[in-house]
């Protein structure tokens, strides 16, 4: 897949690795300088150093003041933000997966800190400058759990429907000065950390893998890339009449129960 995106600058957030790497340099290989950012300083500056992006520094989205610098380095290095991926998340580590009874308002507030208030800070700060220049895309990275729930996860469930939601709102809010605000939310995906946590030996006991698979039409989780093109579709000047809209890249899980009951 191949768009126009030169002379545009993008700002990816979470993008020291997986989706947000992958996401991050696709929008570079299409024409846009690209800025790789991450709240490890390393994994940015070597995901940009590898994908050819013009800078990679560390950014804490959780942080409004360090939220508040990165943006304006960025419009101080690049002159303007023309499309921003909040990428950046973390997710539920299996051992603190417990039902809602039983789920600590420690862990709670830890991930809604950076799934949710995270992206409401860079989206707000980036938002102001793109009014000023009267355009600007904003693509936020959802989930398929933001859709249809799923067990023992309360709080990433309750911060991707969030997600959800926000861009809905987003959307209706900055459509009047030209920005087009959408979402991807992806499915099962083999990122290291999916390979990691599907293979480990807990979840070789209980089959997980099997089970995952026979859950999604397709029988094979997501590739980054995969999630990186639905990302570069919304970017590109050929979606310009797209707002408010999630697009959903899950290998038909969402679609209905794909077994047999």
């Amino acid at each position: 897949m191949k768009v126009e995106l030169d002379g545009k600058v993008a700002l990816v957030t979470g993008a020291g690795q997986g989706i947000g790497q992958a996401i991050a340099d696709t929008l570079g290989r299409n024409g846009a300088q690209v800025v790789y950012t991450d709240v490890n300083a390393q994994s940015a500056q070597a995901a940009a150093q590898a994908g050819g992006g013009n800078s990679g520094f560390a950014l804490d989205v959780s942080d409004p003041a360090d939220v508040a610098a990165g943006v304006a380095r960025v419009l101080r290095e690049c002159g303007r933000i023309d499309i921003l991926v909040n990428n950046a998340g973390i997710g539920v580590p299996a051992a603190e997966r417990k039902t809602i009874d039983e789920f600590s308002l420690q862990a709670w507030d830890a991930l809604l800190k950076i799934d949710l208030t995270g992206l409401f800070l860079v989206s707000r700060e980036v938002s102001r400058a793109m009014k000023a220049q009267k355009s600007g895309r904003v693509i936020n990275i959802a989930s398929v759990l933001g859709l249809v729930p799923a067990r023992l996860q309360s709080s990433y469930i309750a911060a991707k429907a969030g997600v959800v939601n926000l861009t809905k709102a987003m959307a209706l809010e900055l459509a009047p000065h030209g920005i087009l605000v959408n979402a991807v939310a992806p499915g099962s995906t083999q990122t290291k950390g999916w390979e990691k946590w599907i293979h480990d030996a807990g979840s070789e006991a209980l089959d997980l893998h099997t089970k995952l698979m026979s859950h999604i039409p397709l029988g094979r989780p997501g590739t980054t890339q995969e999630m990186a093109n639905a990302v570069l579709f919304l970017a590109a000047p050929e979606s310009s009449y797209i707002t408010g809209h999630v697009l959903t890249v899950d290998g038909g899980w969402t679609a209905g129960f794909s077994r047999d009951f």
